[in-house]
């Protein structure tokens, strides 16, 4: 589990319930079923008329990737790189033919294959870049649904409180009805804001973060394969791909000295 994402949720909601109630609010009074309905419903419409089903459905499933993520083991897939390095220095990467079945990373994997294959390193670079390339414009398409959720919710939250002031409208005669009403209304609009900053716009945030994350572990993968084809010696294989980790190093390094 993202401690961070779900925490964040949490500590946001929180917050914004607890100021409420302090100020003499109640929960019940923003907990309109009809209010959400609009805004939810307004906005996943929305957000279906401009992108394609695929990408919707994409993006429904890596939605969970917010709060449950297990990202790749960088110092684990550096290891493995360099276990491999070591055996193909001295017996040939024709050696490692053997210990493909071991890796789990299909773009490692692909990778490999093609440099025991004999493949000259500009091509298996040109290759892999592509396949690179390819993917990360996919995903890049998938933020880009929570970051339109997070443009429209607002505006269709406006849509909703208008719709319940025209109700208001009905009811003039009745100042008590009036009033109540008004807040009443005004509840889509903070669906809408809420939904915008508290869910969709963060979310698309941490899905760019998870995407640049895999794909700085595969350009590590790529230069360590292509490192090893070029006959590069494994300490200086380690030490050049250490350096696709340093992100990573110094956020450990950060959370250890705010525990000590």
């Amino acid at each position: 589990m993202d401690i961070a994402s779900i925490g964040g949720v949490a500590l946001a909601l929180i917050g914004i319930l607890a100021g409420m109630m302090i100020e003499g609010g109640n929960i019940a009074q923003i907990t309109q079923p009809t209010a959400a309905m609009i805004v939810i419903g307004g906005t996943i419409g929305a957000v279906m008329l401009q992108f394609p089903m695929s990408i919707l459905l994409a993006a429904a499933k890596t939605f969970l990737k917010v709060f449950l993520h297990k990202g790749a083991d960088g110092e684990a897939t550096l290891t493995q790189i360099v276990t491999f390095a070591n055996k193909a220095r001295k017996s040939g990467i024709v050696s490692l033919d053997g210990d493909l079945a071991s890796v789990s990373d299909p773009f490692l994997k692909q990778t490999l294959m093609l440099a025991i294959d004999g493949t000259e390193p500009n091509e298996v670079r040109k290759i892999m870049q592509m396949e690179i390339d390819n993917k990360s414009e996919i995903e890049e398409k998938i933020p880009a649904v929570f970051e339109a959720a997070g443009g429209y919710s607002p505006t269709v939250g406006i849509i909703g409180a208008v719709l319940g002031l025209i109700q208001v409208m009905k009811n003039l005669s009745n100042i008590d009805e009036v009033g109540r009403g008004i807040a009443v209304a005004f509840v889509a609009t903070i669906y809408g804001v809420a939904m915008a900053n508290l869910i969709c716009l963060p979310a698309a945030g941490k899905l760019k973060f998870r995407h640049r994350e895999e794909q700085r572990i595969k350009e590590m993968m790529l230069e360590g394969v292509i490192s090893i084809l070029e006959g590069m010696n494994p300490r200086m294989i380690e030490t050049k791909l250490r350096t696709y980790l340093t992100e990573e190093k110094h956020g450990k390094a950060a959370v250890a000295e705010v525990g000590a």
